[in-house]
C-alpha cells in the first residue's frame, strides 16, 4: 500500500516521505493478537519532507512543537484488528493534524467599549435585582 498522503487539494505528501513501523498490539483480536503486527506507527520527518514549502514547514514546526520528537511527527494507531484498517486511520489522523496546523489563525479581537444601550440595559437589570432584594428585606414577620 504505497500511497501518497493527501492533506488537502493543494498539499500532497509523497509516500517516500512517510515511514511506517508495525508491531503487535494489545486489545481485541483473539488468538491472532499474539501473531499479527496490527499496531501501526506512521512518522513524517518534517526536515526531509519534500511535499511542503519553506513557509508551510516553518508554520508546522511552530504549531506542532509539542508533538515533534527529533523533528518527526508521529501517529500511533492500534484500534482495529486489521493492520490495513489501522494504516488507513493513521493516514487520516496525520492528514487531519497537518490540516489543523496549517489553518490560518483566527483574527485577533479588537477591544471595544460596550454601547450606550448595553450599558443602560445592564444598569436597569442591576437596579431591578437590587429592588427585589430590598423588598425581601423589608417584609414584616408573621410573629410580630
Amino acid at each position: 500500500m504505497v500511497q501518497d498522503l493527501i492533506v488537502d487539494e493543494r498539499i500532497t505528501i509523497p509516500a517516500r516521505d512517510l515511514q511506517w513501523r508495525f508491531s503487535r498490539a494489545s486489545g481485541p483480536g483473539g488468538q491472532g493478537v499474539n501473531t499479527t503486527d496490527s499496531r501501526v506507527e506512521l512518522m513524517l520527518d518534517l526536515d526531509t519532507c519534500s511535499g511542503l514549502g519553506p513557509f508551510r514547514l516553518a508554520c508546522l514546526k511552530e504549531r506542532l512543537t509539542p508533538r515533534l520528537v527529533d523533528g518527526c511527527l508521529r501517529v500511533v494507531v492500534a484500534e482495529e484488528r486489521s493492520q490495513w484498517r489501522n494504516r488507513q486511520l493513521a493516514m487520516d489522523r496525520l492528514a487531519t493534524l497537518l490540516r489543523q496546523a496549517l489553518k490560518p489563525l483566527p483574527a485577533q479581537r479588537k477591544a471595544t467599549r460596550p454601547g450606550r444601550g448595553a450599558v443602560k440595559r445592564r444598569l436597569e437589570a442591576k437596579k431591578k435585582r437590587g429592588e427585589l432584594k430590598r423588598q425581601r428585606r423589608q417584609r414584616p414577620r408573621l410573629d410580630e
